[in-house]
């Protein structure tokens, strides 16, 4: 099965870079020990990307599956590194 930017991911995140890491513990305070292993993904020309371990879905801001900022399916605007 093929996963699209319509199916419905257990959280979603939208970040500025396509290069991104991934613990499952970034947003509990303390919560390393709750998390997963560090993986680092890469965000292709879709537009979003799914973690392994945790489903969480991050979403490139601008990007093609960014349906937040309405630039879905067009050509967005330029994504901020930093």
């Amino acid at each position: 099965m093929t996963a699209s930017a319509n199916d419905t991911a257990p959280e979603t995140a939208r970040v500025t870079t396509a290069r991104i890491v991934c613990d499952g513990a970034t947003d509990i305070p303390g919560g390393a020990a709750l998390g997963h292993p560090r993986s680092w993904l890469q965000i292709d020309e879709k537009g979003f990307v799914d973690c392994g371990y945790c489903d969480r879905r991050f979403v490139l801001i601008g990007g093609p599956a960014d349906l937040a900022s309405g630039t879905a399916g067009g050509t967005g605007g330029d994504a901020h590194t930093g």
